[in-house]
């Protein structure tokens, strides 16, 4: 009997927010698969759950995405992942692969969750609370009220979609802005939306958490999430 595949949202930072679903989930598992950039990497999704989850006499298995700019070779980094995972499941093993915030947020999990499912596995996914929502309870702001839009962009990688989302919604949400922030400091004033409706959400629930203004002059880490309103609060 094959394994079945599981995929867990274990939320933005602070092991108090895993759900009460995951970390059973992740404790009944025989495998717990953990993403890394390369073999031997620090997890931070694996430091989030190791104070909440019982880890003791668990296999824990490395599943090696790497953020390659050919998109051929991410594929094939993709499938490969695919490939370990399953032959994991053959073993009769049920896996639960961990990811930060949620799992159809920007995650890794989707792609070998829809290599197993077309092969014909039993998969299952397991939501965690997203960055910005645990950034914008954090900073005590909703994310949108009423009738407002709402958009969420990767960062000013996404060009003219970022431009377009600051020009045209009410409130907007750019991840993976940690290298980002003067140049949306520039598109605010470009668009004549006021700085200081701007929120900074780094490293939230994480040690070096910072929530605050726009400053060019910080150094923020990956994990960084800005929040833009319409009007200042």
């Amino acid at each position: 009997m094959k394994g079945k595949l599981y995929g867990i949202g274990v939320g933005p930072g602070d092991p108090e927010l895993l759900t009460l679903k995951a970390k059973r989930i992740l404790e009944a598992a025989d495998v717990v698969a953990v993403p890394v950039k390369e073999e031997g990497e620090k997890s931070t999704a694996l430091e989030i759950i190791r104070p909440v989850v019982s880890l003791e006499h668990k296999e824990l298995l490395e599943v090696v995405f790497r953020m390659a700019k050919d998109k051929e070779e991410r594929k094939r980094c993709r499938e490969a992942a695919g490939k370990q995972l399953t032959d994991v499941l053959d073993q009769g093993k049920n896996v639960a692969m961990i990811t930060l915030g949620d799992v159809a947020v920007y995650s890794t999990y989707m792609y070998v969750n829809q290599y197993a499912a077309e092969r014909g596995y039993e998969t299952e996914i397991i939501p965690g609370i997203p960055s910005f929502c645990s950034g914008a309870a954090a900073a005590g702001l909703p994310l949108m009220e009423g009738n407002e839009s709402l958009v969420i962009v990767p960062s000013v990688k996404a060009g003219k979609a970022l431009e377009d989302a600051i020009a045209g919604f009410d409130n907007v949400v750019v991840m993976k802005a940690g290298n980002s922030i003067g140049k949306i400091g520039e598109l605010l004033d470009k668009y004549g939306r006021y700085r200081e409706c701007a929120t900074v959400l780094s490293c939230v629930g994480m040690k070096d958490e910072y929530i605050g203004p726009l400053d060019s002059d910080r150094e923020y880490s990956y994990f960084t999430t800005v929040m833009i309103k319409r009007e200042k609060r």
